[in-house]
C-alpha cells in the first residue's frame, strides 16, 4: 500500500455513551464534520508505519480520548488530552459564532464579514493549540487539524 494511502483515517466514530446524542442541529455539525474528516485528511502515528487508522474520539472526565486502532480494528495506541487548554478558545468561538448567527438577520454584509474573519481566527487558533498539543504523538497536517478542531466544537456546540 503506497504511503499517502496509509497515512490518513479510514473513520472516524463518536462514542455515544460519553459524548450523547445531540439536537437535531448537532447530530448535523457532528456527521457533517466527521464525512469531511474522513474525505480528506492527513493522519500519522510518531513511530508507527501503519495505517490507514479508524479513530474512535470520547470524552472522559474532560478530557479527549483517541482511541486508534489499525484498518482490522486491533488497538494500536490511546491518547488522551487534556480539554482546559482548549476552554478558552471554545467559550470565544461559540460566543462569536452566537454573534455572527444574530448578524445573519440584521447586520450590513461588512459587519457579518468581519465577525465571520473573527470566527475563522479562532478556529485557526483552535486547530494551531491541538496540533501542538498532539506533536510528538500524531502528525497531521493543517486542515487535519482544522477538521479534527471542528469535531471538538460539534462535541461542544450547545446549540
Amino acid at each position: 500500500m503506497e504511503a499517502g494511502a496509509r497515512k490518513r483515517l479510514m473513520a472516524v466514530t463518536l462514542d455515544e455513551n460519553s459524548i450523547g446524542r445531540g439536537s437535531a442541529d448537532q447530530e448535523h455539525e457532528r456527521a457533517i464534520a466527521v464525512y469531511d474528516l474522513i474525505e480528506e485528511n492527513s493522519f500519522s502515528l510518531v513511530g508507527h508505519d501503519g495505517g490507514p487508522y479508524a479513530l474512535n474520539i470520547s470524552l472522559m472526565d474532560a478530557k479527549l480520548v483517541f482511541d486508534i486502532r489499525d484498518e482490522n480494528g486491533a488497538g494500536v495506541v490511546t491518547h488522551i488530552l487534556s480539554l482546559t487548554p482548549f476552554k478558552r478558545i471554545l467559550k470565544d468561538y461559540f460566543l462569536v459564532c452566537d454573534a455572527y448567527y444574530s448578524a445573519i438577520r440584521t447586520a450590513t454584509p461588512s459587519r457579518i464579514e468581519a465577525i465571520d474573519m473573527g470566527r475563522r481566527g479562532l478556529h485557526n487558533e483552535g486547530a494551531q493549540l491541538l496540533a501542538e498539543r498532539l506533536k510528538g504523538k500524531i502528525d497531521c497536517d493543517q486542515d487535519t487539524a482544522r477538521r479534527l478542531f471542528t469535531l471538538i466544537t460539534a462535541l461542544h456546540w450547545k446549540g
